[in-house]
């Protein structure tokens, strides 16, 4: 049997300002932009270097999606984002003002940072020790 996971959902206010963010920002490809009505669209990014899973980014559509907004898991870090140079791209986010809220620093597992996105979910960017990453 082989399973992986192909999208997740992430909640945004609006599609272009996310499309904007995860393409200007991070550097993320549209990988698709579909109108399925008046209100709702198929959105997918992924960054660069992506094979199986991307990002659906699915506009708030009720009160209760919306105030999930930037806290879908309570306050902790929501996404993890492997890189193979951390440092290239902690100061190149940070020259497109990325709010990182710790810098990269060692761990045993690698090198590790926390920014925001533009609601605010919190983002592990990673470069991970060749002894944790699977090959």
């Amino acid at each position: 049997m082989q399973q992986y996971i192909t999208h997740f959902a992430l909640v945004v206010r609006d599609y272009d300002e996310a499309i904007a963010f995860y393409t200007q920002k991070l550097n993320f490809r549209l990988l698709e932009d579909t109108v399925l009505s008046e209100t709702k669209r198929w959105v997918l990014v992924a960054p660069p270097g992506a094979k199986e899973c991307s990002i659906l980014l699915a506009k708030a559509a009720t009160e209760e999606q919306i105030s999930r907004i930037g806290n879908q898991t309570g306050g902790r870090v929501f996404l993890f984002l492997n890189t193979d140079d951390i440092w290239r791209d902690y100061e190149a986010m940070s020259a497109k003002n990325i709010k990182f809220i710790r810098t990269p620093q060692t761990e045993a597992y690698g090198i590790v940072a926390v920014f925001e996105d533009l609601y605010g979910n919190l983002w592990d960017l990673i470069q991970q020790e060749s002894k944790f990453t699977s090959q």
